[in-house]
């Protein structure tokens, strides 16, 4: 039993942790982002498994943490409320070529970020060239480009 409550105490405060962390660090990842999350694998196998490193062990943990998983999904699916609470809400960052700093702070988002994203999906290049971006639930920033006059 002792398994099971360490794989679901893990499993929230990785989710907590993520959360806090921001949508955008977990849409692209660098190499630096990719060590961390070796790094805090290996750290979250010590805090999950303890000192019993048996095979039953193991799978016990492994079921706990997908059946935490495939439960979430399908409360997620019939509880609108409960999937804006643990995924969010899409945030609007620029609205008619003019960014909203606040937001931008709220989502650690730089003004360059966006123009990246304007610049990848859309060809756009300046600011006023955008109508609205929208950073998805995803971490994805999504760009509308302005009407062509």
């Amino acid at each position: 039993m002792e398994s099971v409550i360490r794989a679901a105490s893990v499993y929230a405060a990785l989710w907590l942790l993520f959360r806090i962390t921001g949508r955008r660090s977990m849409s692209h990842i660098t190499t630096f982002d990719f060590v961390l999350l070796l790094v805090v694998g290996e750290a979250t196998q010590q805090a999950l498994l303890g000192e019993d490193f048996s095979l039953t062990n193991g799978l016990l943990v492994i079921s706990t943490l997908l059946g935490l998983d495939v439960a979430l999904r399908w409360i997620k699916a019939r509880d609108q409320r409960t999937e804006r609470l643990l995924e969010g809400l899409p945030t609007l960052l620029v609205l008619d070529g003019q960014p909203i700093h606040e937001r931008l702070r709220e989502a650690r988002i730089g003004e360059d970020e966006i123009l990246q994203s304007a610049r990848e999906t859309q060809g756009l290049t300046r600011m006023e060239e955008i109508r609205l971006a929208v950073l998805e639930v995803s971490g994805t920033i999504s760009i509308i480009p302005r009407a062509k006059d």
